[in-house]
């Protein structure tokens, strides 16, 4: 599987086969994927955790270290996932929706170059 191969609709249905052949779905609510989520974004960040912006990029070449966080983030986006599928959220909709909202709240003319929030802009 790769990015421009793979369609999300295929990764949603692995995902749920996944947890359905171990019948984890009773486990899945809102709640504890949600959770879940939380606690594996922390796991990801904690590879990162006190060094600089400049360090996590050099870390990112380092193959051992690549392949922990990319453990971590596919976890986050499993769980993710998970989420969307346990509670039917279309998730390319979800975030075609949430791109445009932001592209209204971070006009590039005011947000170009910007890390401010947008009520700062």
């Amino acid at each position: 599987m790769n990015d421009q191969e793979t369609k999300l609709q295929e990764i949603k249905d692995k995902v749920l086969a996944f947890a359905r052949e171990r019948d984890w779905e009773q486990f899945h609510s809102p709640k504890n994927l949600s959770m879940a989520i939380s606690a594996e974004a922390a796991e990801l960040m904690e590879h990162f955790l006190w060094g600089s912006p400049e360090q996590s990029r050099a870390d990112m070449q380092v193959p051992k270290i690549r392949a922990q966080v990319e453990e971590e983030l596919a976890d986050v986006l499993i769980f993710a996932i998970e989420f969307a599928n346990m509670t039917g959220i279309d998730l390319s909709a979800a975030i075609a929706s949430k791109i445009q909202r932001n592209a209204e709240k971070y006009p590039v003319e005011k947000a170009r170059g910007r890390s401010d929030k947008y009520t700062d802009l």
